[in-house]
């Protein structure tokens, strides 16, 4: 799952500027097939009425899967697992050939089921052959290679090992399901440090293959987060061991929307300059990761939530926006998380699967929209 925070180890001082975290995820019981349909199941249309919303509003979903919990009946319209199967962590793993994304139980939830591939110091999870049967297998899905390749503790990939694994699982997929959509994995955050590292990306897939590198949707993470070796936040990329430090974000800026609205202006400013301008941009991973005691309690969580989500669907701009939508910079955007026990301030959900506060608020900016 997707966590931009380093380990509890690295967090060796007790000072605010150190936010210590180290909980063990506790698991979540799954409904049986008569108990879902009697509380879970959607009214909702599968997929979600493209542009609405619904549509737009994702929830990321570690480890148990959506089935865990009491979804009120206007809900996000996708989710992510941080892997190729809807509940990552509730069953074994299929062989490929086995592997079934739409499920009726998961049809039946009403939220569209995005894969993604994790890699780790450039090697892809899944052999290549693997992932072309499962995208055989499941067609028309969009699939997200790779969780923040730029952090030590996800993905941990070179910019050159990034290119070459996105490569093998693009032509992968594709060769499974030529309608498939392939998404670059999300950096943890928009900086000119980040940044650089996804310059390294473009050049080496260039550079290695003679052509562009193929994108169908461009991905992000929006947090906000420190840039410095050896203290909280999001360390260095991989492969930049000459680099101490980035930008110095405090813990009073990890809210701050201006920062975040500027991340999302930089990524779609990078996307024009490489003519991407005209692919969709996907926050596929955001929230609050600071706890109480540093100053994020739940109406401080709440209002970031209803401002975030009014800024990214009325960010536009006439020469950085997708012209196919509106000229919107933000198309689909993904909330951490459902359910999360180490870094809990963001859930939409308590222990036994019952909605939060901050779930009723999400329903609420949701029940709201035209």
């Amino acid at each position: 799952m997707a966590l931009s925070l380093s380990p509890a180890d690295t967090f060796a001082q007790s000072d605010p500027e150190s936010p210590a975290l180290d909980a063990v995820p506790t698991p979540v019981g799954m409904p049986d097939a008569a108990m879902f349909d009697r509380r879970y199941r959607s009214r909702q249309a599968l997929p979600a009425a493209e542009g609405t919303l619904r549509w737009r509003t994702g929830v990321g979903v570690p480890i148990v899967g959506p089935l865990a919990f009491l979804w009120p009946q206007d809900r996000p319209g996708w989710y992510v697992s941080w892997s190729v199967q809807p509940a990552e962590g509730y069953r074994p793993f299929p062989d490929a050939a086995s592997l079934r994304m739409d499920a009726p139980e998961y049809r039946r939830l009403g939220m569209e089921f995005v894969p993604l591939v994790k890699m780790l110091d450039g090697r892809l999870y899944h052999a290549p052959a693997d992932l072309t049967t499962m995208a055989a297998n499941n067609p028309g899905r969009t699939w997200i290679i790779g969780n923040e390749p730029d952090v030590a503790w996800q993905d941990n990939t070179t910019a050159a090992d990034y290119a070459r694994a996105y490569h093998d699982a693009y032509h992968a997929i594709k060769a499974g399901d030529p309608t498939a959509q392939v998404a670059i994995g999300a950096v943890s955050q928009v900086t000119p440090l980040r940044l650089t590292y996804l310059n390294r990306i473009w050049e080496s897939y260039r550079n290695e293959y003679g052509a562009p590198m193929p994108v169908d949707v461009w991905t992000m993470h929006a947090y906000v987060l420190r840039e410095e070796l050896g203290n909280w936040g999001v360390g260095i990329p991989p492969g930049f061991e000459y680099v101490t430090r980035g930008v110095l974000w405090d813990i009073e800026d990890h809210d701050n929307l201006e920062l975040v609205e500027n991340q999302i202006r930089l990524m779609r400013s990078w996307m024009a300059r490489h003519d991407q301008r005209d692919k969709p941009l996907w926050v596929t991973e955001y929230g609050i990761l600071l706890p109480p005691e540093y100053g994020y309690g739940q109406a401080r969580i709440a209002d970031f939530m209803v401002d975030s989500f009014a800024l990214f669907d009325t960010l536009r701009h006439a020469r950085l926006g997708m012209p196919a939508d509106d000229n919107r910079l933000v198309q689909r955007w993904s909330w951490f998380s459902a359910y999360y026990e180490p870094f809990p301030g963001g859930d939409l959900f308590d222990a036994a699967g019952l909605p939060t506060p901050l779930m009723e608020t999400l329903r609420d900016i949701l029940v709201a929209a035209p």
